[in-house]
């Protein structure tokens, strides 16, 4: 992890937002990392995640490190879990001891996927309806928004906001002035799309910026913003923004308890996070101590 954080800063971003995409479909099990096959579609081209996650090499990359080891011993699914927690603490953000264990899917959908991950375009109130689902709190979902303290996003996510905001043609009135000002230039009608912009003022560091942004109007993306102007969750953004302590501890919170999603299913140790085994299993052995 440190050595993709050296080239390339925004690559833990993307990984730790693995652990979101992958554990609300179906649970924690890195169905998100299988690719297509002829007889199933995967989650890697879904709405949520194409042009979105990248950065799958990292996981790539300490798989292998872990096979050649200790292989048949840790999980893709575990992978995820520890990988995102490295990515916050490489960025300044909380360490936390993370729960080992989980097996590896045998299959993924494109399908579940889609019907689960929230649009850039939701709104609070739809937030906090998908993340009680999962018996997460009103608590945990706007500690676990601030994973958007680190990272970008296409600007695809935000014309809208921008542009046509709830079909009135005009952008959204929440906007700091001076900050729309900024992201019409970043974005503007004729942009590639794919262009992309930071998600608070401090992209490379975990900390409470996002929420200050939040308060003052600066939010990126729609689900971002509307976690202020929402007053079942405008608390919480004013808790974060005050105080980083209170941020890390519910956001340390909010991980373990979504790391702890499972559904019951069938599960392997993969050995190879993009294809289900084939063949003869691994015979298991002990990782050696470090």
């Amino acid at each position: 992890m440190m050595k993709a954080l050296i080239r390339e800063p925004r690559s833990l971003a993307s990984v730790m937002r693995f652990q979101f995409h992958d554990c609300f479909v179906n649970g924690c099990d890195a169905s998100l990392l299988l690719d297509d096959t002829p007889t199933m579609l995967g989650e890697k081209l879904a709405l949520a995640n194409i042009n979105s996650l990248r950065s799958y090499e990292v996981v790539d990359e300490v798989k292998e490190a872990l096979e050649k080891v200790c292989p048949g011993i840790v999980s893709c699914a575990d992978i995820i879990i520890m990988a995102s927690k490295d990515a916050v603490a490489l960025t300044e953000g909380p360490d936390w001891e993370v729960k080992l264990g989980r097996l590896d899917s045998l299959s993924a959908s494109q399908e579940a996927s889609d019907n689960v991950m929230p649009s850039p375009r939701a709104n609070a109130s739809f937030l906090i309806d998908l993340f009680g689902k999962f018996n997460l709190s009103v608590k945990d979902l706007v500690a676990l928004s601030g994973s958007h303290s680190i990272g970008q996003a296409r600007c695809f996510s935000i014309m809208f906001r921008l542009y046509n905001q709830s079909g009135t043609g005009r952008p959204d009135p929440v906007f700091d002035p001076k900050f729309r000002g900024k992201l019409n230039k970043l974005c503007p009608l004729n942009v590639d799309q794919n262009v992309t912009g930071d998600l608070d003022a401090t992209p490379v560091v975990f900390d409470n910026q996002y929420f200050k942004d939040l308060v003052a109007g600066r939010g990126f993306l729609n689900s971002d913003q509307t976690l202020f102007t929402f007053p079942e969750t405008r608390a919480f953004v004013q808790l974060f923004s005050r105080d980083q302590h209170e941020f890390f501890k519910a956001f340390v919170e909010g991980m373990i308890k979504m790391g702890d999603l499972q559904v019951e299913q069938q599960g392997e140790v993969r050995r190879n996070c993009r294809v289900v085994n084939s063949g003869l299993p691994v015979t298991p052995r002990t990782c050696p101590s470090v």
